[in-house]
């Protein structure tokens, strides 16, 4: 049993004084097979404690339907941190940020127009109760007080950047307490947000990642006794599509942890091993301007993408050792990578083939465009439907886009159209009535952070030809969960417009490798079936971890979803990534 309580000046395990060292580690961006590895390396850092989220939007992805297998298995991700020897900060949310879709906010919760997010609206309390009902087996036998690792559970998160209802964090703190929580509960803001974000009576910690002093003198303002935590030390940074690959020098991030351990305080690495956005787990940010997060998640953390130890990773394990005790072994070694390996795509799919689109997706009617959550689905595409009743000058007007539109008339592209660049309008020629227009649209990440969580995708709102709001619509959902219906035929030379693409490759033995995939434009890839997410050629993000678990000796296989064209029908896989310039 290891019980944690909260005394004047700090915390105290099992009755003795204890500081918390823990790192950010998220099991569902980490391959499953790769769960002891980063454990055994976080505890080898110095760590003695790990901090995750729970994504609500992953383990619910529709209503009622709970999903705790795989990547998902948080009881199992639980019980290995103890066997490891670590405590766990658990954040269930419901809303957690952390640059992931939605901040886990499940986007089923957006079909309903009239639900407010993390209020005290009925509807969203209800969802959460449910969610949390559902996780309450799990978490209540692995808690400290019952044997368990789990040694303190997080009210929402930075609840002082988005509102100040404290009626909504009390309901949420019931919801926890009277559920059977019964370790210490606290709150994590940002030091100018903590008057809004903090509820009386329980643990308040601030999230930072420099300026040390003033940030705990703002914790201490607010909290005048108790532990002084800094709850994210922000070690490193996010990338967005469009940006540059965000570095924070070692140097000057010890220094900063440092000053805040010689301070006293307590401290959890944001991120310790930031891991990856499989899939389309990828979130957003909008203050103004619609910027999505790349696929890798590398975060410039202590162990790399690849869960290699780094530079970082042993500045900070020296500086650890200078107030806790850090295990006397050597500094694992970084992985073995897969050699070079080549890949010839030489199989296609066009996405608008009917017999491709029949097994991706159900087409519903209706008189204006459906959205994603009005059609039950959470990500990947929709592609819209309809018919141009005139030749001649056309100007197409969309209200609202949600994120990415690739206009075709009667096969041919004709526009691109992107939330990021404020674009609405597509001008052509229409070259015949009844000529079909096809609108491909990408949900590139819902917003996680700010004002603008009700992020609706798809086309939202009418659109107008010259003027006239144009009606007759078919909507098909294009979740890209299951490609296993698709039929590939062999040819040589380039495809043009959104095709899938094939090829096999061999490995002897199965290693962790990245796959860069230069000439192609932009889309998603799979390997063995596993979503390794999202690259565009835009950048920063050059290459595609593959987590060397998802590898089988023999054959395997690649798929590339290419939504425009690509100038070579080769991909490679690398030893090494390319996560971006750091520099402009």
């Amino acid at each position: 049993m290891a019980v944690l309580d909260i005394t004047d000046d700090g915390f105290a395990l099992d009755g003795r004084p204890f500081r918390i060292v823990s790192g950010g580690l998220h099991y569902f961006r980490v391959h499953p097979a790769q769960w002891p590895d980063r454990l055994r390396k976080a505890r080898l850092m110095g760590l003695n404690t790990i901090d995750t989220y729970v994504p609500w939007n992953l383990h619910e992805r529709h209503p009622g339907s709970l999903d705790f297998a795989g990547i998902l298995d948080l009881a199992r991700f639980l019980d290995l941190a103890a066997a490891e020897g670590l405590h766990v900060l658990l954040r269930p949310g419901p809303y957690i940020c952390g640059e992931w879709e939605g901040g886990g906010l499940p986007s089923w919760l957006l079909a309903d127009p009239d639900l407010k997010l993390r209020s005290t609206d009925p509807a969203f309390l209800q969802a959460v109760e449910r969610y949390l009902d559902a996780l309450m087996p799990i978490v209540l036998p692995r808690l400290g007080t019952r044997g368990g690792p789990i040694i303190a559970v997080q009210v929402e998160n930075e609840y002082g950047a988005y509102g100040s209802d404290t009626a909504y964090m009390e309901r949420l703190y019931e919801a926890l307490a009277s559920r059977g929580i019964d370790v210490p509960l606290f709150t994590s803001d940002q030091p100018g947000d903590l008057a809004d974000g903090a509820l009386p009576g329980v643990l308040a910690t601030a999230n930072f990642g420099g300026k040390v002093t003033a940030s705990l003198a703002a914790l201490r303002a607010q909290q005048p006794t108790g532990p002084l935590m800094c709850a994210e030390f922000w070690n490193g940074w996010f990338d967005r599509w469009g940006g540059i690959h965000a570095r924070r020098p070692a140097e000057d991030a010890g220094a900063a942890l440092d000053e805040l351990l010689q301070a006293g305080a307590s401290v959890n690495f944001y991120m310790f091993h930031g891991g990856t956005n499989f899939g389309f787990t990828n979130g957003a940010n909008d203050k103004g301007t619609y910027r999505a997060t790349v696929t890798s998640y590398d975060y410039d953390s202590p162990l790399d993408e690849a869960g290699d130890p780094t530079e970082k990773y042993r500045r900070f394990r020296s500086i650890i050792g200078k107030y806790e005790t850090v295990p006397d072994e050597e500094v694992p070694e970084a992985s073995a990578k897969l050699a070079p390996v080549p890949v010839e795509l030489t199989g296609r799919a066009p996405l608008f083939d009917p017999a491709a689109l029949a097994v991706l997706g159900q087409a519903q009617d209706s008189a204006a465009p459906l959205t994603m959550e009005q059609l039950g689905q959470d990500f990947g595409f929709v592609l819209y439907e309809t018919q141009l009743p005139a030749a001649g000058p056309a100007n197409l007007f969309f209200e609202q886009i949600g994120d990415r539109a690739q206009v075709f008339v009667d096969g041919q592209p004709v526009a691109v159209l992107e939330r990021e660049q404020h674009e609405h309008v597509a001008a052509f020629t229409v070259p015949r009535a009844g000529a079909e227009l096809r609108v491909l649209v990408e949900n590139q990440g819902r917003v996680n952070y700010g004002p603008k969580l009700a992020d609706r995708k798809g086309l939202i709102g009418a659109v107008h030809l010259n003027g006239v709001p144009l009606t007759g619509w078919s909507s098909r959902p294009l979740t890209q969960d299951d490609l296993s219906g698709l039929t590939f035929i062999e040819g040589d030379g380039a495809a043009v417009g959104p095709c899938y693409h094939r090829g096999e490759f061999p490995v002897d033995e199965p290693a962790d490798t990245f796959l860069h995939l230069d000439g192609w434009t932009k889309g998603v890839a799979w390997v063995n079936g596993f979503n390794l997410g999202r690259y565009w050629s835009r950048g920063p993000q050059g290459s595609l971890y593959v987590p060397g678990p998802v590898l089988r000796a023999g054959a395997n296989e690649l798929v590339v979803l290419e939504l425009h064209g690509a100038r070579t029908m080769r991909a490679e896989l690398r030893p090494v990534p390319d996560l971006g310039p750091t520099e402009e």
